[in-house]
């Protein structure tokens, strides 16, 4: 009841809101231009006080869509000379305050574009507002006829809250996945089974298209291998998001945004690849015409007979005082690695009028996945106490298959209301979203020193996690340079997991071994969100987010219940923004977060692919809580951008794996242990020589810290120590449609409570020539061709346990890509869209708009 009457109370908030008129429409003034920009006045005298205004909006003459970041001239008549100016925000928006008296000349221009300019603005003593309403600027190509323009957007662009990395410039993902785009990030580092960390933090959570899906909540590594590169626009990377988002994912989030459009008439576009260890095919349309527009696509993506090998030797050690050695455990088998997946949209929106829009979508996912461990040959020595000596005790011959197959629909319903009031805007969101996912593993043990040893283990694992999603948000602006935002949330899940274990074919009943858990959970959210412009050059950001979660957890088989107290939490945020000169950006931000453990961490079934190393889930773990600090400078060198950014991170009740050795097995499970606290930074860098051949890349440094703080020295476990990882790129624009792209990334090693993990590198280069009008486009491209395979060296430490182990990939592939597209489309003004965002739970990653800037009322960033 408490939690009705919660939401009630902020839904009521809203619609009174709503029902006011602010005494000002201001906004706080824009962002500054990608890449740095600066304004044309350049070192233009400063203008004289006055408090005169001049306000409009710069819109393209034939697609009638705004043009962010014009620059807009107040000009002296009689000296041509400029007095003062400004740059447009990213709505085409712009405003020149405390304009002098006098009669000016407003010069408005933009690369691309013939200028305007409007005389006689006349500012009176009173100080006067002048509108000059919508300035329609015509494009110049039609003078440009016999003159080639080649000019590059920004691979990474740093904007005053989030990184941008714009994907489809990267031709070296070609035939690739999302995997292979997020390890051209900035900031992130994606292992070699697809688990992503943000500065070393695998507590994020992905978006995709500013909403979640069930089977990012599963795993993220499955999603991110359903979506093919190609359909990949952009990835943004929100290290202090504010208290719109959801109260979960302590790291930051990911934003990953796909090809879309608001396009007039038809297209199809149909893209493949074939080469030595993967293929994909997609094909996507898209029709609009009037006020209704549809989209639909459909891709696959094959990776197969990836060879592999790993070994390792463990040794364990009796927890009496002299810690003596009881025996040791080796290792080892080859392995082989085949994947599946594909992903299927159908898109529809529809502008009902001019205030009212409604647009809607459902997306199917499916993923196999089938692991071979052939050969796998397991020999234990254990201490003979009579003797003193290590006879062989256990030796087994196995073949182990691995099938992880799972299916995914999200159904998303949105609808926005906006107003005559600029920034005012209204929106009623739905989502339905459920993931289907089977986990099955076989051991057919060959040879046995136990002659009662079974000849077959078969465990199969159903589950699902099931979500039904409600949310309003309502913003306004409440004076000049002011913007408030409010909305509650509610998130209705369902989490379910079916186990079974069979021995030679009988059923083994209880425990871990086979059951039903059944784990629901309710969010009830609201938030306040309050954004100030001051100071010219300021724009502070604040707001609060409170959540209340709800969970009732069982077993279906068992008279111990699993008892988890409902628990409310706090959440706010702080994000200050500076603007220095030449377009340079100061920014500063705390936020607190809290971590919801998701279904892996959670799940009780016994995981024992590899019989000698288990994983068991605990269904009785609580959330994370973590403080963030970051401090961010962005600057623009001639041709060279440049971000620099330092954090600090500090994490309590962190969720950790606890590896114990039980006689020759590890068993592997998680708790709430201790503290994690991780200090560090990154730097990126991004150069354009001239408009053919470019430059980027960066690294990221942290030091790790984690303590169990247990003070028991047989189970007290601390580590800590540098983390690194660096990513470099360079491409080339050659003549006749001929490019020519390299990327490399290294990933260092990882600092883990009992060990660490070591590290990897990959690179790629690609070729591609495009024709007939760029519709048609061939490449090849080229993975690790100098090296062939990836050795991945991990160690485990604790008083009990000493583990080595190395796994072998081999990553060599090489590709074929071509895509072809037909049909004619012309552009439409981009409508305002909504979507949900879950940002609650923390995933495995061991195997709203942030810093100020203007707010804005539409388009599909920073959501929540």
């Amino acid at each position: 009841m408490k939690k009705i009457s919660f939401l009630l109370v902020f839904l009521g908030s809203g619609y009174l809101a709503l029902a006011q008129e602010p005494a000002g429409t201001g906004r706080p003034a824009g962002g500054p231009p990608a890449g740095g920009q600066r304004s044309a006045l350049g070192g233009a005298p400063q203008p004289q006080q006055g408090s005169g205004r001049i306000t409009g909006t710069v819109t393209d003459a034939g697609t009638k869509q705004p043009v962010p970041y014009a620059t807009v001239v107040v000009l002296d008549p009689s000296t041509g000379k400029p007095v003062d100016g400004a740059a447009a925000d990213e709505t085409g928006k712009f405003t020149v305050s405390k304009v002098a008296a006098g009669t000016y000349t407003v010069q408005i221009t933009f690369l691309g574009y013939k200028s305007i300019d409007k005389p006689g603005i006349v500012i009176t003593d009173a100080g006067n507002t002048v509108a000059l309403g919508t300035i329609a600027l015509a494009s110049t190509a039609q003078a440009l006829k016999e003159v080639v323009v080649e000019g590059q957007r920004a691979l990474v662009e740093e904007k005053v809250d989030r990184t941008v990395y714009n994907a489809e410039r990267d031709e070296t993902t070609r035939g690739g996945d999302a995997t292979d785009v997020l390890r051209r990030v900035p900031a992130l580092s994606v292992d070699l089974d697809g688990n992503v960390t943000l500065r070393g933090s695998s507590n994020i959570r992905v978006l995709i298209n500013n909403r979640p899906s069930t089977i990012a909540a599963s795993s993220i590594a499955d999603a991110l291998r359903q979506i093919p590169a190609e359909q990949i626009k952009s990835v943004e990377v929100i290290t202090s998001p504010s208290a719109k988002y959801d109260a979960e994912g302590s790291g930051g989030i990911i934003n990953i945004v796909t090809k879309q459009n608001n396009l007039q008439g038809f297209s199809v576009d149909g893209r493949g690849s074939v080469g030595l260890r993967s293929a994909d095919l997609g094909l996507n349309g898209s029709y609009r015409v009037g006020k209704m527009g549809f989209s639909m696509g459909g891709n696959g993506r094959a990776q197969y007979n990836t060879p592999g090998r790993f070994s390792n030797i463990q040794n364990t050690f009796d927890t009496d005082g002299d810690r003596t050695f009881l025996g040791q455990t080796t290792q080892s088998a080859k392995t082989t690695n085949n994947r599946l997946n594909g992903r299927y949209s159908l898109g529809w929106d529809y502008d009902i009028n001019k205030f009212n829009f409604l647009s809607a979508s459902v997306q199917f996912g499916v993923g196999n996945s089938r692991v071979q461990q052939n050969g796998l040959l397991s020999e234990s020595y254990r201490l003979d106490p009579t003797t003193g000596d290590y006879p062989l005790t256990s030796r087994t011959l196995r073949d182990a298959l691995t099938k992880d197959n799972s299916n995914n629909v999200d159904v998303n319903l949105n609808y926005t209301h906006t107003f005559e009031t600029p920034q005012r805007e209204l929106s009623v969101l739905g989502l339905y979203s459920r993931n289907n996912r089977t986990n099955n593993f076989t051991n057919n043990i060959l040879e046995s020193l136990d002659p009662r040893a079974a000849s077959q283990i078969l465990n199969e694992n159903d589950s699902y996690n099931e979500e039904v999603t409600a949310q309003l948000d309502y913003q306004t602006p409440v004076g000049k340079n002011q913007l408030l935002e409010m909305g509650a949330k509610d998130i209705m899940r369902t989490v379910n997991s079916q186990y079974s274990t069979f021995t030679d074919g009988v059923e083994t009943v209880g425990g871990n071994l086979s059951n039903t858990f059944t784990y629901d959970q309710n969010i009830a959210a609201a938030y306040a969100s309050y954004t100030l412009g001051f100071l010219k050059n300021y724009t502070l950001k604040a707001g609060a987010r409170y959540e209340y979660t709800t969970i009732e957890a069982k077993f279906q088989d068992s008279d111990n219940e699993v008892s988890i107290p409902s628990y409310g939490v706090l959440v706010p945020s702080v994000n200050l923004s500076r603007k220095l000169a030449s377009g340079n950006t100061l920014k500063a931000a705390y936020n607190y977060r809290i971590q919801r453990p998701s279904l892996q961490f959670l799940n009780p079934n016994r995981q024992a692919s590899n019989p000698l190393n288990v994983t068991i889930g605990n269904p009785n773990l609580e959330p994370e809580y973590t403080n963030n600090y970051e401090l961010g400078y962005n600057t623009f060198i001639q041709k060279t951008s440049l971000n620099f950014s330092v954090f600090a991170r500090n994490t309590t009740g962190s969720i950790q794996p606890i590896r114990t050795p039980r006689l020759d097995t590890i068993i592997t499970t998680y708790d709430n242990i201790g503290q994690e606290n991780a200090y560090g930074g990154s730097v990126f860098a991004n150069v354009n020589l001239n408009n053919k051949f470019t430059l980027g890349g960066g690294l990221d440094a942290y030091y790790a810290m984690l303590d169990n703080k247990l003070a028991d020295p047989i189970f007290r476990a601390k580590n800590e120590g540098w983390v690194m990882s660096g990513r470099a790129q360079a491409g080339y624009a050659l003549s006749k449609g001929w490019g020519l792209q390299f990327f490399t990334f290294y990933r260092g090693r990882q600092v883990q409570l009992q060990g660490y993990q070591g590290g990897f590198g990959i690179y790629s280069l690609s070729l591609r020539k495009e024709f007939n009008e760029k519709k048609g486009s061939i490449g090849f491209g080229a993975d690790n061709f100098f090296t062939p395979t990836n050795k991945i060296r991990s160690e485990i430490n604790s008083y009990t346990l000493a583990q080595q182990s190395e796994n072998v990939l081999y990553r060599t592939g090489f590709r074929v890509n071509m895509s072809y597209r037909i049909g004619k489309l012309t552009t439409t003004p981009s409508r305002r869209k909504r979507s949900v965002t879950n940002d609650d739970q923390k995933e495995d990653g061991d195997g709203g708009n942030g810093a100020g800037g203007t707010p804005q009322s539409g388009g599909s960033g920073g959501r929540p």
